[in-house]
């Protein structure tokens, strides 16, 4: 069976498990977790494994606005190694047809869900995510989520090819937002993980695992960029931030939690804008600056 809480020691982002009677434990079999989900992971940070679930099948708009998939299509799952077991965690982009059966067969396969929500305003057709949580064998959570994703429209490889370059001033929006973005699948992206360190379960959890402030930028045509992510606040910030993205234009699109038992407590909130994106990074800007967030 598939444990579902946790009692361990990680140390630092490497998610080194303390060992037992003074004996290193085994990691999982990630040659057999790799077999299991289907393709092979995208390695972020130390012993991380993430697979990554872009929906190249769905063609989603927004106000006649095309939405790669990178801009908010993405779905993933993070495994991160504790002994020979693993926690899970993860967002899987899903459309309305899709949810209830998903959820049944993460539920048979011990796979819990921690939120189900909407990224997006005003797109069509409707999408929904579904954040998922599991500790135990990662070879049985790994069939589970793939069983699970069988039941979706995800391909089941990668789209091959070459995306096209954003198509912005990069340098001028890194500048703004203090930090290096990172061209992903036609979009600009930008990572900021939070000072404080986060636990769940009494376990230290790493940014990489779905908890730092995501920011996207993707042209939109005339010179204009569309922007969407995920701010993680504790509850203080959340009004702050709220009321200074609207000041630059920006909509708040949904605010919830994507954790059970985290500490401290996370928000976390989606936004939308399409405007020129040196002026939608001041804004952003902006409201990071009200956050406990690393540059």
């Amino acid at each position: 069976m598939i444990r579902t809480r946790i009692h361990a020691v990680l140390v630092l982002g490497a998610l080194a498990v303390a060992p037992r009677d003074g004996h290193a434990q085994a990691a999982p079999d990630w040659k057999a977790v790799e077999a299991a989900m289907g393709r092979a992971p995208v390695v972020q940070a130390g012993d991380v494994h993430r697979f990554n679930f872009p929906r190249s099948d769905l063609k989603v708009s927004v106000v006649g606005v095309p939405i790669l998939p990178a801009f908010a299509l993405g779905g993933w799952v993070a495994f991160a190694p504790m002994g020979p077991d693993a926690l899970v965690m993860g967002d899987l982009v899903l459309t309305e047809d899709e949810i209830s059966p998903v959820v049944s067969a993460l539920q048979k396969g011990g796979v819990e869900q921690t939120a189900i929500h909407h990224h997006l305003l005003r797109e069509s057709p409707r999408v929904y995510y579904a954040h998922i949580h599991a500790h135990g064998d990662a070879v049985k959570i790994a069939t589970a989520v793939r069983t699970a994703l069988a039941l979706t429209g995800v391909p089941s490889l990668p789209p091959a090819g070459i995306a096209p370059a954003p198509g912005l001033d990069s340098a001028a929006i890194a500048r703004v937002l203090g930090a290096p973005g990172r061209v992903v699948g036609g979009t600009l992206q930008f990572g900021f993980p939070r000072n404080e360190t986060i636990r769940d379960g009494g376990m230290v959890v790493p940014a990489v695992m779905g908890l730092g402030t995501a920011i996207t930028f993707q042209a939109s045509g005339g010179g204009k960029a569309i922007i969407t992510g995920d701010f993680v606040m504790i509850a203080h910030e959340v009004n702050a931030v709220i009321r200074a993205l609207r000041d630059n234009g920006i909509e708040a699109v949904s605010l919830h939690n994507h954790l059970l038992t985290e500490e401290p407590r996370l928000f976390f909130m989606h936004f939308w804008a399409n405007d020129d994106p040196v002026r939608l990074a001041r804004g952003l800007r902006a409201a990071l600056d009200l956050t406990n967030s690393k540059r």
